[in-house]
């Protein structure tokens, strides 16, 4: 408008300008007799002949109108392909999320019609501080067990440990066929190894990406290549008779990966075109607003580190990052280095990925542990495991100096190539300290390292290329989903179209809706990585209160016809008071079992079991009195 009026302004200033030109003087005259109302109102005239003139529409024409129109109903058609879903039909899918949310690692989901299912990834999580003793945590089978007989397969996207690390423990106690590319079936196949399963390696089903398999009678599933920060990763197409649900598993959109094969966005285009009932997307990187960089671009930073050392380079990173770990070789031999592979997860993935050709090297450019001692220190590059601080990894044990190949020197300069995990920072912190008072240099330079996991501008590109009607946001805590679900909010999902899972939750989808039905039992089961046993809960949380509130120990002999103690009692604890008040704490647990056996109940005292029970609440309460505890209380009363 103010445009407008500004050229409606300037079409004046020229006519006047021209009427004073042509007759100067009559115009100042007959202008200067003119009351101030006059001289308005012509004002007024010519401002309306100028605007009349400059606001004349130009001809539409129809034709052209028309293509608009056509245009523009092509566009939410295109937008919004949902119209092409069968909304007559009245098949649906549930999908059972039993690990994965609320939390990173774990993941396992349960896709389930009214006759079959299936499941995708069976993967493994780390435990907290307080879980002592516990190596890893794997998902309660509870659900799985109960429709055991629906499940026609186990479905693979990646060979990373928190898709597969459960894989040995699920199969100990039930078998089902696994689909997946070659790598990820050849690291199970690895762990089943271990795990005295190597009769379960019939059960692999090695699929061929952008091929459709029929699996049961329900389900037909391709694998659609996708890159993430291991090789072979995939994204899945899972079509039953009510739509498709498009699982992206873990990814990042990598335009220059260090293989070559880029994401298969053409594939994820081709079923957002024919439309999409679901989309089930990582959220791990949420909150990251600049693109995930490539895997490629740690290359500069690579050469630098490799130009500059003095000494030995020691890098750490994830075992499974095969590419990162490529290129650090490629790196290492360019400067004249050997390499030196230290950790059995190490040395297990190099092994398989040059086996099946997903990377090559030649076998000379490798030595064993034994020979770094003798080698000068410029011409070695170890590799290894240990860059969370894992106190039984290589990379930790070489920082404590109980290593018994490699002894950090000086002018060692550890690469640390990886990302800290949430709740490893204080091992990692640990591990810095020793390794930087054996006097190495430590790098953890974040052009290092990169990501494995999409931001937010990828995971908008995956939403507009699927184009779902309804979308999950997985793999991630909660404020990740959430922050995923406004991404989605963002690229046209409606908000009721979007639902935030939780682990257990069914959620029942149909091309009309999208509904939770039902909570299925979910949870932890602890694991001891070195008897691969599962650890019962009870042990757990005996654990964490000997380590919170300590243990008192108490032997007593009683008399069982009066009810009276025969010698001073043996009173024991640990972690719950000094030494020096040791006698004084038993003297005063000795008056507490006086007082109790005073007010015993008739009868008690031949039933030993109880009697210790009820004795264990006495003390107990009585250590929370005085001393705001609950330590362990192992009573032994023996009746005479």
């Amino acid at each position: 408008m103010e445009q407008e009026n500004q050229e409606i302004n300037e079409s004046i200033s020229q006519e006047n300008r021209k009427q004073h030109y042509k007759k100067p003087n009559s115009n100042y005259n007959s202008n200067s007799n003119k009351s101030p109302n006059t001289q308005s109102g012509n004002k007024n005239k010519n401002v309306s002949k100028s605007s009349s003139r400059r606001r004349q529409s130009t001809p539409i024409d129809e034709k052209l109108k028309a293509f608009v129109e056509l245009n523009q109903e092509s566009h939410k058609q295109r937008l919004n392909p949902h119209y092409k879903l069968d909304l007559n039909s009245r098949d649906k899918i549930r999908i059972t999320p039993l690990g994965g949310l609320g939390e990173i690692g774990g993941n396992i989901t349960v896709f389930e019609t009214q006759n079959e299912a299936i499941l995708v990834d069976v993967g493994m999580s780390f435990p907290d501080e307080d879980m002592h003793g516990v190596d890893i945590l794997i998902p309660d089978f509870s659900y799985v067990r109960e429709i055991k007989d629906k499940i026609k397969a186990v479905i693979i996207t990646h060979a990373h440990e928190d898709h597969i690390g459960a894989m040995p423990y699920l199969y100990k106690d039930m078998q089902f066929p696994i689909y997946g590319t070659p790598l990820p079936l050849a690291m199970i196949g690895n762990k089943f190894d271990e795990h005295h399963l190597k009769d379960c390696r019939q059960h692999f089903c090695p699929v061929e990406k952008r091929k459709i398999y029929k699996i049961g009678e329900d389900f037909e599933v391709e694998w659609m290549h996708m890159t993430h920060s291991i090789v072979d990763s995939s994204s899945l197409a899972i079509t039953t008779s009510c739509g498709t649900v498009i699982h992206t598993g873990d990814f990042k959109i990598d335009h220059t990966p260090v293989d070559g094969y880029t994401a298969d966005l053409h594939r994820l285009a081709h079923y957002g075109d024919k439309g999409v009932l679901c989309l089930l997307s990582d959220s791990t990187n949420s909150y990251n607003t600049a693109p995930t960089p490539s895997e490629l671009s740690v290359a500069p930073a690579m050469d630098r580190v490799f130009a500059k050392a003095e000494g030995r380079v020691i890098l750490s990173t994830f075992s499974s990052n095969i590419h990162r770990v490529y290129q650090a070789i490629q790196y290492g031999v360019k400067y004249g280095r050997k390499v030196c592979v230290i950790g059995r997860s190490m040395e297990r993935n190099i092994e398989v990925a040059m086996q099946y050709d997903y990377i090559k090297l030649p076998k000379n450019i490798f030595v064993e542990p034994e020979m770094v001692s003798q080698m000068n220190d410029k011409e070695i590059l170890i590799v290894t495991t240990g860059s969370q601080g894992e106190t039984s990894s290589a990379l930790f044990r070489m920082s404590i100096g109980e290593h018994r190949h490699v002894k950090i020197k000086p002018n060692d300069l550890i690469v640390l190539s990886s990302r800290p995990i949430p709740g490893n920072e204080g091992s990692i912190s640990a591990m810095l300290n020793h390794l930087q008072r054996a006097g190495a240099k430590v790098t953890n330079e974040k052009d290092i390292h990169v990501s494995g996991h999409a931001s937010i501008e990828e995971q908008k590109l995956m939403l507009r290329l699927v184009n779902p009607k309804f979308f999950l946001p997985i793999h991630g805590e909660y404020n990740h989903v959430m922050k995923h679900k406004e991404t989605a909010m963002m690229c046209g999902v409606p908000e009721r179209n979007i639902y935030i899972m939780n682990d257990g939750d069914t959620i029942e989808i149909a091309p009309k809706y999208m509904r939770k039905v039902k909570t299925v039992r979910t949870g932890k089961v602890y694991i001891d990585n070195q008897n691969n046993h599962k650890i019962d809960d009870d042990i757990v949380i005996d654990r964490q209160k000997l380590a919170s509130d300590g243990i008192v120990v108490i032997v007593a002999q009683i008399d069982g016809q009066h009810s009276t103690m025969l010698s001073k009692p043996n009173v024991t604890s640990f972690g719950l008071v000094a030494d020096k008040q040791d006698k004084y704490f038993a003297k005063e647990i000795e008056d507490v079992l006086e007082h109790f056996l005073v007010n015993i109940k008739e009868g008690l005292i031949e039933n030993p079991r109880a009697l210790e029970n009820d004795l264990r609440q006495v003390v107990r309460k009585h250590i929370y009195r005085k001393m705001k505890k609950y330590p362990l209380i192992v009573p032994h009363i023996f009746v005479m």
